[in-house]
């Protein structure tokens, strides 16, 4: 069965880099936002780096983004998808990304895990750089090891200023 993308991207004009997920899990299109489910390490990580309490509701989220001059949004428009597998999308239809760097000064593009970075290379020309994924499915890495690769956001962003 084909799934549309259920929201919008997050950005304004003073965003300076972009992460792109790959497609919303079953619990993010529940809760009509992004990273939803309880397991998936995204918040945690980005509020630890950033030095901020971990973001809890759609509204926290949203200005914590904008604040911290992050723009977000997923790779995949529309696609054929088992539950929230990434290994099971079929079929898909990329987001046309150039509204966000048509509005937005976006410096940097970081892309949350393989599957949404082979995707996003198939049909962008632009760089981008892979990040490990924070899904509790990628257990391999630990928090830990997902600062120290995801620090690289800090890094640019502070560039970007």
């Amino acid at each position: 069965m084909r799934i549309e993308h259920p929201f919008d991207p997050v950005y304004d004009e003073n965003s300076k880099i972009l992460i792109l997920g790959s497609f919303p899990s079953v619990r993010s299109r529940a809760d009509n936002f992004y990273y939803g489910h309880p397991q998936n390490r995204f918040w945690k990580l980005l509020a630890k780096l950033y030095g901020a309490p971990t973001p809890q509701t759609v509204e926290e989220k949203r200005a914590f983004l904008l604040r911290n001059g992050i723009a977000l949004w997923d790779v995949i428009a529309s696609c054929e998808i088992e539950n929230s597998s990434d290994q099971s999308i079929r079929n898909a239809v990329v987001n046309d990304l150039s509204k966000i760097f048509e509005k937005a000064d976006i410096r940097a593009v970081f892309v949350n895990g393989k599957a949404a970075f082979r995707l996003y290379r198939k049909y962008h020309e632009r760089e981008a750089v892979c990040l490990p994924s924070t899904s509790p499915a990628n257990a391999a890495w630990t928090m830990e090891k997902l600062e120290k690769a995801w620090a690289l956001i800090i890094e640019s962003n502070c560039k970007a200023k």
